[in-house]
């Protein structure tokens, strides 16, 4: 094994998931340039509630953050791109440990009782063969000492590709494609409700009506970045 992981090197060497550079140490992921780069937002370190205002009026939301500012062709898009479609789940670990760690020093977020990933469809999954949320709601479940269930919330209707649909379509084709099993483990909980990128809110506040419908719970929202 010593042997062969230098000559895998060789042929296919690490490379930075956000710039393709090469990296000396592959296990960072992130080449330090990107790593000071990357859009930090500090929402949940500046008590900002510009992620709670996206959802004003439509679902009450506890507290929300998103450790990264998304923007088109930047190095953030290129990072959820390798996570979602070439397969680097590692990532998700990475932002996971990330912003783990820094909940673990806000007492808000130490009240959490539940990490809920936003599921995929099971003919999404099967094809993917992994949900990219759950590396990264896993490891902030372990940060905060919460728990971790990705059997509670379903998604039960597949659904196209949404870039480029508008708000109110994007939300209508969301009603009523989430469904809850397992809903003893909701009670009284407060649940933190985990996702890649919030765009117009559509997926967070579906996900979030049938959450809070009738379990006497409270509802927080995590992603990696907000666009």
């Amino acid at each position: 094994m010593k042997l062969i992981n230098p000559i895998i090197d060789l042929f296919f060497p690490p490379v930075c998931m956000a710039c393709n550079s090469y990296l000396s140490d592959k296990s960072l992921q992130i080449c330090i340039d990107c790593r000071h780069d990357l859009p930090v937002t500090n929402f949940h370190f500046d008590n900002s509630d510009y992620v709670k205002k996206v959802f004003y009026g439509r679902v009450e939301i506890e507290n929300a953050t998103a450790l990264l500012r998304f923007h088109k062709k930047g190095i953030v898009q290129q990072l959820m791109h390798n996570l979602k479609y070439r397969g680097h789940e590692n990532i998700g670990e990475l932002l996971g440990d990330w912003l783990g760690e820094e909940l673990a020093t806000i007492k808000a977020y130490n009240e959490i009782d539940l990490v809920i990933p936003v599921p995929l469809h099971k003919t999404k999954l099967k094809k993917r063969g992994y949900n990219q949320v759950a590396k990264f709601g896993q490891r902030i479940a372990k940060a905060i000492n919460a728990d971790y269930e990705d059997n509670v919330l379903v998604k039960t209707s597949a659904t196209k590709t949404q870039v480029f649909k508008n708000r109110e379509s994007r939300w209508l084709q969301k009603d009523g494609i989430f469904t809850v099993q397992n809903e003893e483990r909701l009670e009284g909980k407060h649940i933190l409700l985990v996702d890649d990128i919030i765009t117009t809110g559509a997926t967070i506040e579906a996900c979030a009506n049938i959450l809070t419908k009738t379990h006497n719970n409270k509802l927080s929202v995590a992603t990696m970045a907000i666009a």
